[in-house]
């Protein structure tokens, strides 16, 4: 039960922008720029990193939903989510989805945490300057995004299906 007075009938994050209506053009915007470019990272990669990092921060309904929605552009990678979550990040992943990942960690515990060493990996890789930057600020947008969920309790009703059905909705339709 959340520890502040929202509507349980508005699933995830969406009950908070609810509560609070003047934050929420701000943070959707930026969600849609963040999550939604077509530049540099493909779209499953940011849901990617977003559950990743999701994962590490145990933010349960985040990382579910977020790597719902990774799923549906990984479809012909069906244990992709569940490795990266089970593994960490391992040396079975890509090199590239490794370096990323490597770094969203690094973010996670904290942004001086990068190394060069990763940066220079991530460029070995064919890691873009605009995809290094997409990285750290989706990693870190879903520190902040995690924290402001469980920090006020948010819990969700949702099932696997309907995370399945919103996860659709979202790769489908955007934020």
């Amino acid at each position: 039960m959340a520890h502040i007075n929202v509507d349980t009938n508005i699933p995830g994050m969406r009950s908070l922008l609810a509560y609070r209506p003047i934050i929420a053009p701000p943070l959707l915007a930026l969600m849609k720029v963040v999550m939604r470019s077509n530049e540099g990272l493909s779209l499953g990669e940011r849901e990617l990193i977003a559950t990743y990092v999701s994962f590490l921060n145990d933010c349960t309904s985040c990382h579910i939903i977020h790597g719902e929605v990774a799923q549906c552009f990984y479809k012909d990678a069906p244990e992709l989510v569940s490795q990266i979550k089970e593994n960490e990040i391992s040396n079975q992943l890509p090199p590239r989805l490794h370096a990323l990942l490597s770094i969203a960690e690094s973010v996670q515990k904290g942004g001086k945490h990068v190394s060069q060493a990763q940066i220079n990996i991530a460029k070995a890789n064919n890691i873009t300057d605009l995809e290094i930057h997409d990285s750290v600020l989706i990693a870190s947008m879903f520190c902040f995004f995690n924290r402001y969920i469980d920090g006020l309790g948010l819990t969700s009703n949702d099932t696997l299906e309907t995370y399945k059905e919103r996860a659709k909705n979202i790769a489908e339709n955007g934020y």
